[in-house]
């Protein structure tokens, strides 16, 4: 200690603080932590003190200027504790408290969080988001959080309120039953049920979270790959207009590549046509019907029309000479003898020329 800073230590001290910094809390510094009696306070807007008087909260005071009331007197009261080593024993201190909206603080879960959806099953989520929050109660955020530290960041505490905005966000998702398909319709509705579900626990401890966001929840990169092919499919639609769309892609392709020729086309036209094919024999496939075979089968002769008996109708082969079942004489065909057109039995005149028969 000095004697150039023990003079200097017994003027009265006007208190002030210009917050150039992100801190939450700002201990104003004083010589010997002896305020001395008649200093004046200063308390900007967006700004709390809280006077600690020997060891006490002595009081809180808003924005404004103040006249505080020590034991310190300047000059006597380091005169009369010279037993104490001139170390006055009549603390007194001032902690000035920033009120503003801390923003842009960010959470994230570092685990996947495990949740049961109707469509996919057990998945993992992940999200990511950010928060705001301010001091509310001053003296509560000193008695719970700070202390008498000289300096208080919003990095110190933002482990903590991550954590707790974390498990919060995990218990709402399984609570809410939400398809993973759906979240996002849901964000801001998820967004404000957690900031008010949060609310009350961080009161607690003088703060308030004056804002929550949930900006993504996203799913296993495996897991969107899935997805991706299944609306791919969904896309296509009509996989036989698929595949010539996609015949027509790969010609195109192919005269853009001089390098190809028209192998390579009929190379990527086939598979395609091929692919397509079998895309569509499994779609119209009913579920546990065997599988189509792979070499077609020889068509079987479809069974020779039989002519009916002109007498009684019964069906005769073309090889019948008689009806099987009266015994009629198959009756003579008739030929045109204009143009040789068959002729059905009875006619009197040629369908096909007009000759008279």
């Amino acid at each position: 200690m000095g004697l150039f800073s023990f003079i200097k230590g017994q003027f009265i001290e006007v208190i002030e603080w210009i917050d150039q910094t992100d801190e939450v809390v700002h201990q104003f510094p004083v010589y010997d932590h002896a305020i001395k009696m008649g200093a004046k306070l200063i308390v900007r807007e967006s700004q709390a003190a809280i006077f600690l008087n020997e060891g006490q909260i002595a009081d809180v005071f808003g924005p404004g200027t103040y006249t505080l009331s020590t034991q310190n007197m300047p000059l006597l009261t380091a005169l009369k504790s010279w037993k104490y080593g001139f170390n006055s024993p009549f603390k007194a201190d001032v902690y000035f408290v920033n009120t503003r909206n801390f923003t842009d603080q960010k959470w994230g879960t570092q685990n996947p969080i495990i949740v049961r959806d109707a469509d996919l099953g057990a998945v993992r989520l992940r999200g990511f988001g950010s928060y705001a929050f301010r001091v509310q109660d001053p003296a509560l955020f000193l008695k719970e959080i700070f202390g008498t530290q000289p300096s208080f960041s919003p990095d110190q505490i933002g482990g903590y309120l991550r954590a707790m905005i974390i498990s919060g966000v995990s218990d709402l998702l399984a609570e809410s039953r939400i398809p993973i398909m759906d979240l996002a319709l849901h964000y801001d509705e998820l967004s404000e049920a957690t900031r008010s579900k949060l609310e009350p626990m961080i009161n607690m401890f003088g703060l308030s979270l004056t804002g929550f966001f949930i900006e993504n929840i996203s799913l296993p990169e495996e897991v969107e790959r899935m997805i991706d092919r299944k609306s791919s499919m969904n896309v296509a639609g009509n996989l036989d207009q698929y595949m010539k769309f996609q015949a027509a892609e790969s010609m195109r392709d192919a005269a853009n590549n001089p390098n190809g020729g028209l192998a390579g086309a009929g190379a990527s036209l086939g598979a395609g046509m091929a692919m397509g094919q079998m895309f569509q024999q499994a779609m119209n496939a009913p579920s546990g019907a065997p599988n189509p075979p792979q070499a077609s089968e020889p068509a079987q002769p479809a069974a020779a029309s039989q002519e009916p008996c002109g007498a009684c109708g019964h069906g005769m082969k073309p090889t019948d000479k008689f009806c099987p079942e009266c015994g009629t004489p198959r009756p003579e065909k008739k030929f045109c003898s204009e143009c040789g057109q068959s002729l059905p039995v009875g006619v009197k005149f040629c369908s096909h020329c007009g000759n008279k028969v």
